[in-house]
């Protein structure tokens, strides 16, 4: 069984524009949706991702709505703690596709850490 982990130098999830997340009023309530809008550059990626080192500058004090917790995902997204691993791996599945690409090195990478192997195409 896979088991999500965050793989260090992704950013995948720092990848904020809100184009690309038309339902984070769903979610998020409206000072954290105001927080969440103030965060992201005009090239789409959160204010505070240093995209050279691949990590986020404030990290250990970034927002409630950054945090891959049981709370948090219970709140926001009424899941269950049981179902938070499964959906924690659909939710970066999902963000590193949109970001890098379904074959990119952040998704192999990926899918290592949490212990699924893809089947790649031979290489000529």
């Amino acid at each position: 069984m896979a088991t999500w982990q965050c793989v260090k130098q992704c950013g995948a999830c720092c990848h904020l524009d809100a184009r690309d997340r038309p339902d984070l009023e769903e979610y998020l309530l409206p000072e954290q949706l105001t927080l969440y809008l103030s965060m992201v550059g005009v090239d789409g990626w959160c204010v505070n991702y240093d995209r050279t080192a691949r990590e986020c500058r404030i990290y250990a004090d970034r927002p409630r709505f950054c945090r891959v917790e049981a709370e948090v995902f219970g709140d926001m997204y009424g899941i269950e703690p049981e179902e938070l691993n499964d959906f924690a791996i659909e939710c970066c599945e999902e963000q590193i596709t949109g970001v890098y690409g379904d074959l990119s090195l952040e998704m192999l990478r990926f899918e290592k850490a949490i212990g699924i192997s893809l089947d790649l195409p031979p290489t000529l």
